[in-house]
């Protein structure tokens, strides 16, 4: 099976695929880890896409590189009218349902901290996560901005109203462990064995008939779509506002 195009098309994204169709999409910056910029949030939007459609995809596994998933961040695009929120609305709103859209079951390796877009990750089907990782919302109301962008959607489902609006508003930090205890993710285990294990998971879906599991992904993502198509758009827009606010 050769590499698809797309594979050599994002200088933030590393695509590996075996000849069973498992598919690993590695987040990174200059081949390290990841310092989230504009050019992150760019080539996510696309790459979801073009792996959604990509049929010889049989399982995708997300991951970082290093020992982080995404805990730094460069935002260095000023935002002075509405006009230059236009594009993060944009993409915002499309990353997450391109995402949403790849049509076969999603794993997440989660390789260390992900405090910023760690919704990423924990959207996945199956999420992983390493011993030493940390869940936080850092960017957001603890940098005041308006957590707008999704992440107000999906740690409320996950964590409850309640303690979803407290991690939202206090910037708590949950370690890999308390994540386990709380549903955010399904096995927590030692960085070295993160990888192979996610490996052997998607193994043992792709040892189904294919349109099988192409169909259960396309059922068990209904409800997050509906979630995000009544929310997400709404979310930026005030997101947006509160940045203007602060010009």
């Amino acid at each position: 099976m050769s590499d698809p195009e797309y594979f050599g098309k994002y200088k933030t994204i590393a695509f590996e695929r075996d000849d069973k169709g498992i598919l690993i999409v590695r987040f990174h910056s200059d081949g390290g880890p990841v310092v989230y910029t504009k050019e992150h949030h760019t080539e996510s939007v696309d790459a979801f896409y073009e792996i959604g459609k990509d049929v010889d995809n049989r399982v995708v596994i997300l991951t970082g590189t290093g020992d982080s998933f995404i805990n730094d961040a460069r935002w260095d695009d000023p935002v002075s009218g509405p006009g230059d929120w236009e594009k993060v609305h944009r993409e915002g709103k499309r990353m997450l349902r391109n995402l949403l859209d790849i049509e076969v079951p999603v794993i997440a390796a989660i390789n260390g901290p992900a405090t910023i877009h760690a919704e990423l990750a924990v959207l996945s089907d199956i999420t992983l996560a390493s011993s030493d990782t940390v869940f936080a919302d850092t960017p957001h109301f603890p940098g005041h901005t308006v957590p707008g962008d999704g992440v107000h959607v999906v740690w409320q489902e996950l964590l409850g109203s309640n303690r979803g609006r407290y991690f939202l508003l206090t910037g708590q930090q949950l370690s890999a462990s308390e994540a386990l205890a709380l549903g955010v993710v399904n096995e927590v285990l030692e960085p070295e064995a993160l990888l192979g294990r996610a490996r052997e998971l998607a193994e043992y879906i792709i040892a189904r008939p294919p349109l099988v599991t192409r169909y259960t992904r396309t059922a068990i993502t209904v409800r997050w779509k509906r979630l995000l198509d009544e929310a997400l758009g709404y979310g930026l827009a005030l997101e947006g506002l509160g940045v203007l606010s602060l010009r």
